[in-house]
């Protein structure tokens, strides 16, 4: 599969679409679409979005639409693949971190500021579901970051230690904490790590967890199946 097939959207006649690269600061090789307006003056600095995608999603879906869309509105905007995701580079493949994740978005940074047509005092980035943390968390600490706008956040880290509403006990924490040392053994043994379960079932009906529901009739049907979102990670 290349890189240019299963987007779930079309490209916008008023916008133009290439595909670029560039490295993070943990050398890992990000893949990612650079949208301009068709009009576009290479001549002029404009401002820039970055649109990180939603945890375990990648840039063929939502975050690609929301780059389009923020082109057509006169922005350079750049949506990507996290790292060990996608069409990125990172190894074991579908590793969720939280600290490289972050590290992404000031890796695009780094690249939109260095084009010539980019306007380095307006760069902002857009969060989209479990990016939305990411880019906060990136703001924090990286001033070029100029504005953020999140939508459907989500905060993974916290929901990975306190659970859906904060619904974890302590004891349930420890338990878990257990079970996943017991699979680094299991993982170590194989010589590579297992995949949890999807987050986003194939084949669902009324009694589906509703929140597993809700991504499924998303990520595993038509309207946005990507091969490379399999809404699974290590």
């Amino acid at each position: 599969m290349s890189p240019t097939d299963n987007y779930i959207f079309d490209l916008d006649d008023h916008v133009t679409r290439t595909p670029v690269s560039y490295k993070n600061r943990f050398g890992i090789t990000i893949a990612a679409d650079l949208y301009r307006p068709r009009d576009f003056d290479t001549s002029q600095r404009h401002p820039a979005i970055i649109v990180g995608a939603p945890h375990s999603a990648v840039k063929e879906q939502g975050s690609g639409i929301y780059a389009q869309t923020m082109a057509k509105r006169g922005f350079v905007a750049l949506a990507f693949d996290p790292s060990f995701n996608g069409y990125s580079g990172g190894e074991p493949r579908h590793i969720t971190s939280p600290e490289i994740f972050t590290e992404d978005f000031s890796a695009a940074v780094d690249y939109l500021g260095t084009r010539d047509f980019v306007d380095r005092a307006r760069i902002g980035v857009i969060g989209m579901c479990g990016s939305g943390g990411f880019a906060v968390s990136a703001a924090q600490v990286d001033r070029r970051i100029k504005a953020v706008a999140t939508t459907s956040m989500y905060d993974i880290a916290r929901a990975y230690s306190k659970g859906h509403r904060d619904s974890i006990t302590d004891e349930d924490r420890i338990r878990i904490l257990d079970e996943l040392a017991e699979q680094r053994y299991a993982d170590f043994e194989a010589g590579h790590p297992a995949l949890a379960p999807r987050g986003a079932p194939i084949g669902f009906d009324e009694n589906t967890d509703p929140i597993g529901r809700e991504f499924g009739e998303f990520y595993s049907t038509p309207r946005g199946y990507h091969p490379n979102a399999i809404t699974q990670f290590t």
